[in-house]
């Protein structure tokens, strides 16, 4: 089971950037599909971007593509979110999450993940 902790969260301008940072302690992360997930006020929790174990295959929400990247280090277990362009929209609570691979997932559905971090805030005042 993974277990994961969210880093760099934050108040920022709109336009600025922001990194996030996932870490993985679990021992299956090599085969985990890792995501970020982010839930505003009164919203429901958003799929943003997904990461694939092995290909490195990556999905992106159409509100966050081209803004957004996400990206993996397998030596540290650790994934980030490098957050550019900011927009108010964008303030939430922003979750990592992971689940073991398996074919034919929805990687942006925040039901195919079984761990989820304790989540981060970014906001972004207008």
């Amino acid at each position: 089971q993974a277990q994961l902790v969210e880093s760099g969260g934050g108040s920022v301008q709109a336009g600025g950037s922001l990194k996030l940072s996932c870490t993985d302690s679990g021992p299956t992360y090599v085969d985990n599909v890792m995501a970020w997930f982010r839930q505003g006020p009164g919203k429901a929790r958003e799929g943003v971007a997904a990461i694939l174990p092995g290909s490195g295959s990556i999905y992106y929400g159409d509100s966050v593509r081209g803004r957004f990247t996400i990206s993996r280090n397998n030596r540290r277990n650790t994934i980030e979110l490098q957050m550019s362009s900011l927009k108010p929209e964008d303030t939430a609570t922003y979750y990592c999450a992971a689940v073991r691979y398996r074919y034919g997932g929805h990687w942006l559905s925040a039901d195919e993940y079984s761990a989820w971090g304790q989540g981060t805030q970014v906001t972004v005042p207008s």
